[in-house]
Order: structure tokens, then C-alpha cells, then sequence
């Protein structure tokens, strides 16, 4: 049985929040829409209601998403959050991955597509634009040169870790890296959270990106 999930739309265009709530309309994962047209009222709409996902505008007025980002993080460190912009500049995809984003996606997007995202990282997986996901990968296999810390390299992860790690680069929900390996959805989040313990992360998506830099997969 399917558990449905709570939504929150922060969006300052007010036919783009119509259009997403009519993507989203039907989705049997999606209990409650929430919406909110600035990251002031977005922030107190989640203080206020429980909500498990934010699709976050970064073009916001006064604060933006990526400040919004960081509170609503800060407030709860397991809500997941996707970014839904019309920008692709590098700085801001790094800052929205730094703030705590899940996903990165183009106001482009078919609207079914995103459906499909959105209930994809609400099942633990991270998604990003193809458009940019050449910035994650640079940014993720990129050694500074005034990175002074050695870089560990053995994790002590188990070949089934591994395996696993390989497909949460891949962008692989649980859902998907059970049926993929005939485990079932709680053996495979047991592993998740083993891995993400080995390589001292908080979640998936640091755990790819330092997968990727490191090489470990």
C-alpha cells in the first residue's frame, strides 16, 4: 500500500504553482499540496504543517531558495527538497547542492518527468538535470590544490556496500537497488545507512559525490 506524502510548492509565479499542482494532480504518492509564493511564507507553511518534500524556486523574492533551502534543512535535516529553476549557473547548482538539495531540476522539465522525480527522491534517491550534471561531476571528481587533508581511501565497505554505492551514483532509489539485486527495501535501506556511517556522510547524495571524487566505485 502506497503512503502518500505531503507536498509543498514554493513558487512566486502563480501559473507555474497552478501548472505544477495540475502535474501532481491524480499522483496517488501525493497526499496534501501545499503552496506559498515567497520562502518567508514557504518556511512558516512547513513550521505549520507536515509536510515530507519541497519543490523550492530559487528566484524568490527578498530571500532566496537557496536560504530557504538551508532553514527549511536546518529545521528538518530529512525533509527532501528539489530545486525547479530556469538557471543552470554553476554557482548556484553547487550552492543548492551545499544547502541540502536532493534534486536540481529545469523549469523545463515535462511535468510527468518531474512527477516521476519527485516520487523517485521521496523513495531516497538524488536527481539532477541532465543539463547540468556535468557541473556535480566536475565538482565532484575536481581535487583543489589546497586540499591539505590526506584523502582516505579504504572504507572497509563490503562488496554488497559497494555494489549498492554504485547504484546510488547511478541514481538509483531503494526501491529501484532492491529489485535490481533481489533484496528487499529494508535490507537495502540497512545497507544505505552502513554506508553512509562508512564513509561519514549524511546522506545519498554526499555519499555519491564523494564515491565519484574519491573513486571508490
Amino acid at each position: 500500500m502506497t503512503t502518500s506524502k505531503n507536498i509543498l510548492i514554493v513558487e512566486d509565479h502563480e501559473l507555474t504553482r497552478f501548472a505544477l499542482k495540475t502535474a501532481f494532480d491524480g499522483a496517488d504518492f501525493i497526499g496534501k499540496l501545499y503552496e506559498a509564493d515567497s520562502a518567508e511564507s514557504g518556511i512558516e507553511s512547513f513550521q505549520q504543517n507536515d509536510i515530507s518534500l519541497v519543490i523550492m524556486d530559487l528566484g524568490l523574492p527578498n530571500m532566496n531558495g537557496i536560504d530557504a533551502t538551508k532553514k527549511i534543512r536546518a529545521l528538518n535535516k530529512d525533509v527532501k527538497i528539489v530545486i525547479l529553476t530556469s538557471h543552470n549557473d554553476e554557482s548556484e547548482v553547487l550552492n543548492s547542492i551545499k544547502a541540502g538539495a536532493n534534486a536540481y531540476c529545469s523549469k523545463e522539465i515535462n511535468p510527468q518527468k518531474l512527477v516521476s522525480v519527485v516520487q523517485s527522491v521521496l523513495d531516497g534517491a538524488a536527481w539532477f538535470d541532465p543539463a547540468i550534471s556535468h557541473i556535480v561531476l566536475r565538482a565532484a571528481t575536481t581535487n583543489h590544490v589546497n586540499e591539505v587533508t590526506p584523502v582516505k581511501t579504504d572504507y572497509n565497505l563490503t562488496a554488497r556496500e559497494a555494489q549498492i554505492l554504485k547504484l546510488i551514483t547511478e541514481g538509483y532509489s531503494n526501491t529501484d537497488i532492491a529489485n535490481e539485486l533481489s533484496l528487499s527495501v529494508n535490507t537495502t535501506k540497512v545497507h544505505v545507512a552502513s554506508i553512509l556511517q562508512k564513509l561519514d556522510v549524511d546522506d545519498r547524495l554526499q555519499a555519491a559525490l564523494k564515491a565519484l571524487k574519491n573513486k571508490i566505485v
